[in-house]
Protein backbone atom coordinates (compact mmCIF):
# COMPACT_ATOMS: atom_id res chain seq x y z
CA UNK A 1 0.00 0.00 0.00
CA UNK A 2 2.73 2.49 1.00
CA UNK A 3 4.77 1.32 -2.26
CA UNK A 4 1.80 2.28 -4.41
CA UNK A 5 0.69 5.46 -2.52
CA UNK A 6 4.60 6.40 -3.28
CA UNK A 7 4.32 5.85 -7.12
CA UNK A 8 1.43 7.87 -7.51
CA UNK A 9 2.70 10.60 -5.28
CA UNK A 10 6.14 10.38 -7.61
CA UNK A 11 4.09 10.08 -10.80
CA UNK A 12 1.62 12.91 -9.87
CA UNK A 13 4.56 15.61 -8.93
CA UNK A 14 6.15 14.06 -12.12
CA UNK A 15 2.89 15.83 -13.94
CA UNK A 16 2.88 19.15 -11.92
CA UNK A 17 6.43 19.52 -13.21
CA UNK A 18 4.92 19.01 -17.06
CA UNK A 19 2.47 21.66 -16.92
CA UNK A 20 4.45 24.11 -14.64
CA UNK A 21 6.86 25.65 -17.21
CA UNK A 22 10.18 26.44 -14.67
CA UNK A 23 12.61 28.92 -15.78
CA UNK A 24 15.29 27.14 -17.11
CA UNK A 25 18.90 27.90 -16.91
CA UNK A 26 22.05 26.54 -18.91
CA UNK A 27 25.48 27.01 -17.35
CA UNK A 28 28.28 25.73 -20.10
CA UNK A 29 31.54 26.02 -18.92
CA UNK A 30 34.27 26.27 -21.60
CA UNK A 31 37.22 23.37 -21.47
CA UNK A 32 35.95 22.69 -17.91
CA UNK A 33 37.32 19.59 -16.90
CA UNK A 34 35.61 16.41 -15.18
CA UNK A 35 38.03 16.76 -12.51
CA UNK A 36 37.91 20.78 -12.18
CA UNK A 37 34.84 20.55 -9.43
CA UNK A 38 36.57 19.63 -6.18
CA UNK A 39 33.85 17.88 -4.15
CA UNK A 40 33.43 14.83 -6.81
CA UNK A 41 37.23 14.64 -6.63
CA UNK A 42 38.66 15.82 -3.30
CA UNK A 43 41.86 15.09 -4.02
CA UNK A 44 42.35 17.45 -6.24
CA UNK A 45 44.02 20.71 -5.32
CA UNK A 46 41.65 23.42 -7.05
CA UNK A 47 39.05 24.71 -4.75
CA UNK A 48 35.60 25.21 -6.16
CA UNK A 49 33.32 26.10 -3.58
CA UNK A 50 30.51 27.79 -5.36
CA UNK A 51 30.15 24.09 -7.72
CA UNK A 52 30.52 21.71 -4.73
CA UNK A 53 27.93 23.58 -3.03
CA UNK A 54 25.43 23.72 -6.04
CA UNK A 55 26.59 19.76 -6.84
CA UNK A 56 24.94 18.70 -3.04
CA UNK A 57 21.85 20.73 -4.07
CA UNK A 58 21.98 18.90 -7.27
CA UNK A 59 21.55 15.28 -9.26
CA UNK A 60 24.43 14.59 -10.41
CA UNK A 61 25.24 12.57 -13.69
CA UNK A 62 29.37 10.22 -13.81
CA UNK A 63 28.28 9.55 -17.08
CA UNK A 64 27.64 12.60 -19.02
CA UNK A 65 29.14 13.44 -22.25
CA UNK A 66 29.60 16.61 -24.87
CA UNK A 67 28.44 15.66 -28.10
CA UNK A 68 32.23 16.27 -29.13
CA UNK A 69 35.38 16.93 -27.31
CA UNK A 70 35.55 20.41 -29.17
CA UNK A 71 33.60 23.47 -28.62
CA UNK A 72 31.72 24.05 -31.89
CA UNK A 73 30.39 20.50 -32.19
CA UNK A 74 29.08 20.23 -29.08
CA UNK A 75 27.06 23.73 -28.78
CA UNK A 76 25.38 22.83 -31.78
CA UNK A 77 24.28 19.68 -30.40
CA UNK A 78 23.38 21.18 -27.09
CA UNK A 79 20.89 23.96 -29.21
CA UNK A 80 19.08 21.52 -31.63
CA UNK A 81 19.38 17.74 -29.87
CA UNK A 82 21.36 16.86 -33.13
CA UNK A 83 25.17 15.67 -33.46
CA UNK A 84 27.57 18.16 -35.41
CA UNK A 85 29.04 15.65 -37.54
CA UNK A 86 25.74 15.15 -39.28
CA UNK A 87 26.40 18.30 -40.85
CA UNK A 88 29.05 19.56 -43.48
CA UNK A 89 31.55 20.00 -40.33
CA UNK A 90 33.50 17.28 -40.42
CA UNK A 91 36.05 18.17 -37.84
CA UNK A 92 37.24 20.78 -35.79
CA UNK A 93 35.14 24.00 -35.20
CA UNK A 94 33.64 27.10 -37.13
CA UNK A 95 36.66 29.29 -37.98
CA UNK A 96 36.45 33.22 -37.63
CA UNK A 97 33.77 35.01 -39.97
CA UNK A 98 32.41 31.39 -41.21
CA UNK A 99 28.90 31.25 -41.58
CA UNK A 100 25.98 29.67 -39.25
CA UNK A 101 26.69 25.78 -38.52
CA UNK A 102 22.78 25.78 -37.64
CA UNK A 103 20.51 26.07 -40.75
CA UNK A 104 18.11 28.55 -40.90
CA UNK A 105 14.78 26.01 -40.57
CA UNK A 106 16.30 24.13 -38.01
CA UNK A 107 13.97 23.82 -34.72
CA UNK A 108 16.58 25.08 -31.87
CA UNK A 109 15.86 24.88 -28.34
CA UNK A 110 15.50 28.38 -27.95
CA UNK A 111 13.00 28.64 -30.39
CA UNK A 112 10.76 25.63 -29.25
CA UNK A 113 10.71 27.22 -25.97
CA UNK A 114 9.91 30.55 -26.96
CA UNK A 115 6.93 28.78 -28.82
CA UNK A 116 5.40 27.91 -25.92
CA UNK A 117 6.17 30.91 -24.04
CA UNK A 118 9.27 31.56 -22.71
CA UNK A 119 11.50 34.74 -23.17
CA UNK A 120 15.11 33.83 -24.37
CA UNK A 121 18.48 35.05 -24.00
CA UNK A 122 21.87 33.67 -24.80
CA UNK A 123 24.39 35.62 -23.00
CA UNK A 124 28.38 34.69 -23.39
CA UNK A 125 30.17 32.66 -26.34
CA UNK A 126 28.04 31.89 -29.17
CA UNK A 127 30.77 30.04 -31.70
CA UNK A 128 28.16 29.21 -34.29
CA UNK A 129 28.66 31.10 -37.02
CA UNK A 130 27.61 34.58 -38.76
CA UNK A 131 26.64 36.04 -42.02
CA UNK A 132 29.43 38.81 -41.65
CA UNK A 133 28.84 41.84 -43.35
CA UNK A 134 31.46 42.81 -45.94
CA UNK A 135 32.96 42.67 -49.60
CA UNK A 136 32.44 38.96 -49.72
CA UNK A 137 30.20 36.36 -48.07
CA UNK A 138 31.13 34.39 -45.13
CA UNK A 139 32.14 30.75 -46.53
CA UNK A 140 33.06 27.76 -45.08
CA UNK A 141 36.56 27.62 -46.10
CA UNK A 142 39.06 24.97 -45.74
CA UNK A 143 41.84 26.76 -44.39
CA UNK A 144 41.15 27.42 -40.87
CA UNK A 145 40.51 31.22 -40.25
CA UNK A 146 41.67 31.77 -43.48
CA UNK A 147 38.85 35.07 -43.23
CA UNK A 148 40.69 36.81 -41.22
CA UNK A 149 42.93 38.23 -43.76
CA UNK A 150 39.84 40.07 -45.74
CA UNK A 151 38.12 43.24 -44.74
CA UNK A 152 34.78 42.98 -42.74
CA UNK A 153 32.10 46.18 -42.15
CA UNK A 154 32.00 46.22 -38.59
CA UNK A 155 28.94 49.21 -38.80
CA UNK A 156 26.52 47.26 -39.96
CA UNK A 157 24.17 44.56 -38.66
CA UNK A 158 25.21 40.94 -38.35
CA UNK A 159 23.22 38.62 -40.03
CA UNK A 160 21.55 35.37 -39.14
CA UNK A 161 23.17 35.04 -35.42
CA UNK A 162 21.49 34.23 -32.15
CA UNK A 163 18.68 36.32 -32.73
CA UNK A 164 17.65 34.13 -35.61
CA UNK A 165 18.32 31.10 -34.10
CA UNK A 166 15.57 31.92 -31.07
CA UNK A 167 16.74 33.90 -28.73
CA UNK A 168 15.42 37.31 -28.07
CA UNK A 169 18.44 38.74 -26.54
CA UNK A 170 22.28 37.94 -27.29
CA UNK A 171 25.06 39.89 -25.28
CA UNK A 172 28.79 38.10 -25.64
CA UNK A 173 31.82 37.23 -28.03
CA UNK A 174 31.64 35.14 -30.67
CA UNK A 175 34.65 33.54 -29.53
CA UNK A 176 37.31 35.53 -27.23
CA UNK A 177 40.44 34.39 -28.96
CA UNK A 178 39.22 35.01 -32.36
CA UNK A 179 38.53 38.70 -34.34
CA UNK A 180 37.21 41.14 -33.95
CA UNK A 181 37.75 41.45 -30.47
CA UNK A 182 34.81 43.33 -28.94
CA UNK A 183 31.44 42.74 -28.01
CA UNK A 184 28.30 41.95 -30.12
CA UNK A 185 24.60 42.69 -28.70
CA UNK A 186 22.09 41.31 -30.72
CA UNK A 187 22.78 42.06 -33.98
CA UNK A 188 25.73 44.74 -33.92
CA UNK A 189 28.46 45.14 -32.50
CA UNK A 190 28.87 47.07 -29.53
CA UNK A 191 32.31 48.97 -29.45
CA UNK A 192 34.26 49.63 -32.55
CA UNK A 193 37.40 47.58 -33.18
CA UNK A 194 39.57 49.95 -34.47
CA UNK A 195 42.85 49.59 -33.33
CA UNK A 196 44.78 45.96 -33.96
CA UNK A 197 46.13 43.04 -31.54
CA UNK A 198 49.07 43.04 -30.84
CA UNK A 199 50.63 39.46 -30.29
CA UNK A 200 52.71 39.15 -27.22
CA UNK A 201 54.77 36.18 -26.91
CA UNK A 202 55.15 34.33 -23.86
CA UNK A 203 52.76 36.23 -22.02
CA UNK A 204 50.56 33.64 -20.68
CA UNK A 205 47.42 34.78 -22.30
CA UNK A 206 47.89 31.85 -25.39
CA UNK A 207 46.46 33.98 -28.13
CA UNK A 208 46.67 32.41 -31.36
CA UNK A 209 49.79 34.08 -33.38
CA UNK A 210 48.18 34.01 -36.25
CA UNK A 211 45.81 37.11 -35.10
CA UNK A 212 48.61 39.80 -34.91
CA UNK A 213 47.44 42.67 -36.52
CA UNK A 214 43.49 42.10 -36.19
CA UNK A 215 40.83 44.18 -35.41
CA UNK A 216 40.23 45.07 -31.34
CA UNK A 217 38.42 47.58 -29.73
CA UNK A 218 40.85 50.43 -28.13
CA UNK A 219 41.99 49.09 -24.78
CA UNK A 220 40.43 45.80 -24.97
CA UNK A 221 40.98 44.10 -21.70
CA UNK A 222 40.77 40.24 -22.24
CA UNK A 223 40.21 39.82 -18.58
CA UNK A 224 36.75 41.86 -18.65
CA UNK A 225 35.26 39.37 -20.62
CA UNK A 226 34.32 36.86 -17.67
CA UNK A 227 33.35 39.73 -15.24
CA UNK A 228 31.26 41.93 -17.93
CA UNK A 229 28.82 38.29 -18.97
CA UNK A 230 28.54 37.61 -15.66
CA UNK A 231 27.19 41.17 -14.54
CA UNK A 232 24.55 40.81 -17.96
CA UNK A 233 23.54 37.44 -16.57
CA UNK A 234 22.51 38.41 -13.20
CA UNK A 235 20.99 41.22 -14.28
CA UNK A 236 18.67 39.67 -16.61
CA UNK A 237 17.55 36.83 -13.85
CA UNK A 238 16.51 39.84 -12.32
CA UNK A 239 14.74 41.96 -15.01
CA UNK A 240 12.91 38.50 -15.77
CA UNK A 241 12.42 37.64 -12.16
CA UNK A 242 9.72 40.38 -12.32
CA UNK A 243 7.90 38.99 -15.52
CA UNK A 244 4.48 36.71 -15.44
CA UNK A 245 6.07 34.60 -18.29
CA UNK A 246 9.35 31.68 -17.61
CA UNK A 247 12.32 33.01 -19.13
CA UNK A 248 15.28 30.18 -20.57
CA UNK A 249 19.14 32.03 -20.14
CA UNK A 250 21.60 30.11 -21.57
CA UNK A 251 24.78 31.34 -19.82
CA UNK A 252 28.32 29.61 -22.63
CA UNK A 253 30.74 30.83 -20.38
CA UNK A 254 34.60 31.73 -22.10
CA UNK A 255 36.10 30.37 -19.53
CA UNK A 256 38.57 28.65 -18.76
CA UNK A 257 39.12 28.62 -22.54
CA UNK A 258 42.03 30.84 -23.39
CA UNK A 259 43.00 33.95 -23.35
CA UNK A 260 44.42 32.68 -19.90
CA UNK A 261 43.34 36.43 -18.22
CA UNK A 262 42.54 35.58 -14.48
CA UNK A 263 41.13 38.97 -13.34
CA UNK A 264 43.42 40.30 -9.88
CA UNK A 265 41.02 38.98 -7.55
CA UNK A 266 41.93 35.69 -9.16
CA UNK A 267 45.66 36.33 -10.11
CA UNK A 268 47.50 34.11 -7.95
CA UNK A 269 44.70 32.81 -6.03
CA UNK A 270 45.17 29.09 -6.13
CA UNK A 271 48.52 29.00 -5.80
CA UNK A 272 49.26 26.70 -8.76
CA UNK A 273 49.21 28.21 -11.97
CA UNK A 274 46.94 31.25 -13.72
CA UNK A 275 44.84 28.23 -15.24
CA UNK A 276 43.95 26.99 -11.92
CA UNK A 277 43.13 30.81 -10.84
CA UNK A 278 40.85 30.90 -13.84
CA UNK A 279 38.86 27.48 -12.61
CA UNK A 280 38.43 29.20 -9.56
CA UNK A 281 37.11 32.31 -11.62
CA UNK A 282 34.92 30.32 -13.63
CA UNK A 283 33.76 28.60 -10.23
CA UNK A 284 32.73 32.20 -9.17
CA UNK A 285 31.31 33.19 -12.41
CA UNK A 286 29.28 30.22 -12.00
CA UNK A 287 28.07 30.77 -8.72
CA UNK A 288 26.74 34.20 -9.20
CA UNK A 289 24.52 33.75 -11.59
CA UNK A 290 23.05 30.72 -9.66
CA UNK A 291 22.35 33.16 -7.00
CA UNK A 292 21.15 35.21 -8.62
CA UNK A 293 17.63 33.06 -8.71
CA UNK A 294 18.00 33.05 -4.79
CA UNK A 295 18.42 36.58 -4.32
CA UNK A 296 15.45 37.32 -7.00
CA UNK A 297 13.67 34.96 -5.07
CA UNK A 298 12.99 32.51 -8.43
CA UNK A 299 15.55 29.52 -7.40
CA UNK A 300 12.87 27.13 -6.58
CA UNK A 301 10.67 27.92 -9.85
CA UNK A 302 13.90 27.36 -11.68
CA UNK A 303 15.96 24.07 -13.57
CA UNK A 304 19.32 24.77 -13.21
CA UNK A 305 21.94 23.09 -15.47
CA UNK A 306 25.69 23.15 -14.89
CA UNK A 307 28.05 21.25 -18.21
CA UNK A 308 30.73 21.90 -19.86
CA UNK A 309 31.05 21.76 -23.80
CA UNK A 310 34.81 19.42 -23.09
CA UNK A 311 37.42 18.42 -21.33
CA UNK A 312 39.98 20.27 -20.11
CA UNK A 313 41.68 22.64 -21.79
CA UNK A 314 45.60 21.24 -22.54
CA UNK A 315 47.31 24.71 -20.81
CA UNK A 316 49.27 24.05 -18.01
CA UNK A 317 48.53 20.70 -18.09
CA UNK A 318 51.60 19.06 -16.50
CA UNK A 319 51.97 22.02 -14.03
CA UNK A 320 48.45 21.05 -12.85
CA UNK A 321 49.55 17.12 -12.75
CA UNK A 322 52.44 17.74 -10.65
CA UNK A 323 50.40 19.86 -8.64
CA UNK A 324 48.52 17.07 -8.07
CA UNK A 325 45.38 17.83 -9.73
CA UNK A 326 43.57 15.74 -11.88
CA UNK A 327 41.60 18.15 -14.57
CA UNK A 328 40.18 14.74 -16.47
CA UNK A 329 39.91 12.67 -13.10
CA UNK A 330 40.56 9.03 -14.55
CA UNK A 331 39.95 8.94 -17.59
CA UNK A 332 42.34 9.25 -20.42
CA UNK A 333 42.96 12.37 -22.59
CA UNK A 334 41.84 15.82 -22.39
CA UNK A 335 39.69 18.51 -24.75
CA UNK A 336 39.93 17.46 -28.46
CA UNK A 337 40.73 13.82 -27.84
CA UNK A 338 38.43 10.73 -28.85
CA UNK A 339 39.02 8.75 -25.09
CA UNK A 340 36.71 10.01 -21.71
CA UNK A 341 38.60 12.86 -20.72
CA UNK A 342 37.78 14.60 -24.47
CA UNK A 343 34.12 14.62 -24.00
CA UNK A 344 33.02 13.23 -20.43
CA UNK A 345 31.98 16.10 -18.48
CA UNK A 346 30.52 17.76 -15.42
CA UNK A 347 26.53 17.08 -15.57
CA UNK A 348 24.58 18.65 -12.87
CA UNK A 349 20.85 19.40 -12.77
CA UNK A 350 18.99 21.25 -9.97
CA UNK A 351 15.19 21.80 -9.45
CA UNK A 352 14.24 22.74 -5.78
CA UNK A 353 11.64 20.37 -4.40
CA UNK A 354 11.35 18.47 -7.27
CA UNK A 355 15.16 16.72 -7.49
CA UNK A 356 16.75 15.25 -5.01
CA UNK A 357 19.52 16.89 -3.52
CA UNK A 358 22.55 15.18 -3.67
CA UNK A 359 21.84 12.16 -5.70
CA UNK A 360 23.36 10.30 -8.08
CA UNK A 361 23.06 8.97 -11.95
CA UNK A 362 25.30 6.62 -13.79
CA UNK A 363 23.36 6.46 -16.78
CA UNK A 364 24.58 7.29 -20.10
CA UNK A 365 23.63 11.25 -20.89
CA UNK A 366 24.35 12.75 -23.91
CA UNK A 367 24.49 17.10 -23.84
CA UNK A 368 22.13 16.70 -26.99
CA UNK A 369 19.42 14.94 -24.54
CA UNK A 370 18.62 18.33 -23.02
CA UNK A 371 15.98 19.11 -25.88
CA UNK A 372 14.27 16.38 -25.76
CA UNK A 373 14.23 16.63 -21.65
CA UNK A 374 12.66 20.30 -22.33
CA UNK A 375 10.19 18.65 -24.26
CA UNK A 376 8.63 16.24 -21.89
CA UNK A 377 9.05 19.03 -18.93
CA UNK A 378 6.34 20.97 -21.27
CA UNK A 379 4.50 17.63 -21.99
CA UNK A 380 4.84 18.60 -25.64
CA UNK A 381 5.95 16.27 -28.42
CA UNK A 382 9.08 16.78 -30.57
CA UNK A 383 8.32 17.32 -34.26
CA UNK A 384 9.48 15.05 -36.73
CA UNK A 385 12.62 16.51 -38.22
CA UNK A 386 13.95 17.85 -35.02
CA UNK A 387 16.23 16.95 -32.10
CA UNK A 388 17.20 13.68 -33.86
CA UNK A 389 19.75 12.61 -31.16
CA UNK A 390 17.75 13.72 -28.28
CA UNK A 391 16.31 11.30 -25.59
CA UNK A 392 14.57 12.76 -22.41
CA UNK A 393 16.47 12.22 -19.05
CA UNK A 394 13.26 13.54 -17.10
CA UNK A 395 11.81 10.66 -15.56
CA UNK A 396 15.67 10.48 -14.11
CA UNK A 397 16.05 13.42 -12.86
CA UNK A 398 12.52 13.68 -10.79
CA UNK A 399 12.60 9.91 -9.54
CA UNK A 400 10.06 8.58 -11.63
CA UNK A 401 11.92 5.78 -12.89
CA UNK A 402 15.60 4.04 -12.77
CA UNK A 403 15.39 2.48 -15.91
CA UNK A 404 18.31 4.32 -18.52
CA UNK A 405 16.80 7.08 -20.97
CA UNK A 406 19.10 5.93 -23.74
CA UNK A 407 21.71 2.83 -24.20
CA UNK A 408 24.54 4.43 -26.21
CA UNK A 409 26.07 7.47 -27.27
CA UNK A 410 28.20 8.34 -30.12
CA UNK A 411 31.63 10.18 -29.38
CA UNK A 412 33.61 12.32 -31.62
CA UNK A 413 37.33 14.51 -31.70
CA UNK A 414 38.65 17.32 -33.26
CA UNK A 415 40.43 15.15 -35.85
CA UNK A 416 36.75 14.02 -37.08
CA UNK A 417 37.63 10.09 -34.70
CA UNK A 418 34.14 8.21 -33.66
CA UNK A 419 33.46 6.46 -30.65
CA UNK A 420 30.47 4.33 -29.98
CA UNK A 421 29.62 3.60 -26.03
CA UNK A 422 27.05 0.81 -24.94
CA UNK A 423 27.05 -0.37 -21.47
CA UNK A 424 30.73 -0.85 -20.71
CA UNK A 425 31.55 -1.55 -24.21
CA UNK A 426 33.25 1.61 -26.11
CA UNK A 427 34.47 1.22 -29.41
CA UNK A 428 36.95 3.66 -31.12
CA UNK A 429 37.95 4.53 -33.94
CA UNK A 430 41.36 6.57 -34.20
CA UNK A 431 42.93 8.57 -37.16
CA UNK A 432 46.22 6.28 -38.14
CA UNK A 433 48.34 9.98 -35.99
CA UNK A 434 47.77 12.63 -33.80
CA UNK A 435 48.13 15.04 -36.99
CA UNK A 436 44.61 14.35 -39.19
CA UNK A 437 46.40 15.99 -42.31
CA UNK A 438 48.86 13.21 -42.17
CA UNK A 439 45.79 10.52 -41.63
CA UNK A 440 43.75 11.92 -44.80
CA UNK A 441 42.30 9.33 -47.03
CA UNK A 442 43.19 6.16 -44.37
CA UNK A 443 41.77 4.28 -42.76
CA UNK A 444 41.07 4.41 -38.88
CA UNK A 445 42.24 2.11 -36.58
CA UNK A 446 39.77 0.13 -34.33
CA UNK A 447 39.56 -0.58 -30.79
CA UNK A 448 38.09 -1.99 -28.05
CA UNK A 449 37.96 -0.56 -24.22
CA UNK A 450 35.57 -2.28 -21.30
CA UNK A 451 34.92 1.02 -19.36
CA UNK A 452 34.10 -1.14 -16.36
CA UNK A 453 37.11 -2.82 -15.42
CA UNK A 454 39.44 -0.28 -17.23
CA UNK A 455 38.23 3.41 -16.84
CA UNK A 456 41.97 4.62 -18.22
CA UNK A 457 40.90 3.27 -21.72
CA UNK A 458 44.37 1.59 -21.82
CA UNK A 459 43.62 -1.88 -22.46
CA UNK A 460 43.04 -2.44 -26.28
CA UNK A 461 40.39 -5.83 -26.36
CA UNK A 462 39.92 -5.65 -29.96
CA UNK A 463 41.45 -9.12 -30.62
CA UNK A 464 40.09 -10.66 -28.58
CA UNK A 465 36.19 -9.62 -28.64
CA UNK A 466 35.76 -9.35 -32.26
CA UNK A 467 32.24 -10.01 -32.23
CA UNK A 468 31.47 -7.56 -29.61
CA UNK A 469 33.52 -5.08 -32.06
CA UNK A 470 31.37 -6.05 -34.85
CA UNK A 471 28.01 -5.92 -33.12
CA UNK A 472 28.70 -2.07 -31.84
CA UNK A 473 30.29 -1.04 -35.20
CA UNK A 474 27.30 -2.08 -36.75
CA UNK A 475 24.84 -0.60 -34.39
CA UNK A 476 26.99 2.86 -35.04
CA UNK A 477 26.30 2.21 -38.37
CA UNK A 478 23.21 2.08 -37.89
CA UNK A 479 22.78 5.19 -35.76
CA UNK A 480 24.92 7.25 -38.29
CA UNK A 481 23.00 5.92 -42.04
CA UNK A 482 19.29 6.80 -40.89
CA UNK A 483 19.65 9.56 -39.63
CA UNK A 484 18.81 10.10 -36.23
CA UNK A 485 19.44 8.28 -32.86
CA UNK A 486 15.86 8.19 -32.00
CA UNK A 487 13.97 5.32 -33.91
CA UNK A 488 11.11 7.62 -36.40
CA UNK A 489 12.21 10.71 -35.53
CA UNK A 490 13.02 10.79 -39.60
CA UNK A 491 16.31 12.48 -39.67
CA UNK A 492 18.88 12.55 -42.56
CA UNK A 493 22.56 13.99 -42.59
CA UNK A 494 23.67 16.71 -44.62
CA UNK A 495 26.54 14.93 -46.44
CA UNK A 496 27.57 11.31 -46.17
CA UNK A 497 29.60 10.64 -43.32
CA UNK A 498 31.92 7.77 -43.45
CA UNK A 499 33.29 6.50 -39.93
CA UNK A 500 36.26 4.16 -40.55
CA UNK A 501 38.21 6.61 -42.54
CA UNK A 502 39.69 9.58 -41.54
CA UNK A 503 37.81 12.49 -43.53
CA UNK A 504 39.82 14.58 -46.57
CA UNK A 505 38.04 17.83 -46.22
CA UNK A 506 37.18 19.72 -42.80
CA UNK A 507 33.59 20.47 -44.51
CA UNK A 508 32.19 17.61 -46.14
CA UNK A 509 30.10 18.37 -49.81
CA UNK A 510 26.19 18.27 -49.85
CA UNK A 511 24.58 15.01 -49.65
CA UNK A 512 23.07 14.30 -53.16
Amino acid sequence: MNRCLLLLLVLSSFSLAQAERPNIVIILADDFGMGDIQAHFPDNKIPTPYLDRFSSESMRFTNAHSGSAVCTPTRYGLLTGRYAWRTRLQEWVLACYEPPLIAEDRLTLPAFLKEAGYNTACIGKWHLGWNWPGPQESVMHETQNFLRTLEWDYTKPIADGPTTRGFDYYFGTHVPNFPPFTFIENDRIVYQPSAKLEYVPNDGRSLPRIFDGNPMVPGWDFSEILPELTRRAVSYVHEQAKSEDPFFLYFPMTTPHTPIVPTDDFRGKSGISPVADFIMQTDWSAGQVIQSLEDAGVADETLVIFTSDNGHLPTDWNVLIEAGHFPSGPYRGRKADIWEGGHRVPFLVRWPGRIEAGSESDHILSLNDVFATCAELLDTELPNGAAEDSFSFLPTVLGASDLPHRDHVVSHSVGGEFAYMEGSWKIVYRNETANRNESRGKSRILELYNLETDIGEANNLIDANREIAERLDARLRAVVDRGSSRDGANGSNDTNVVIDVTQRLRWAPNAR
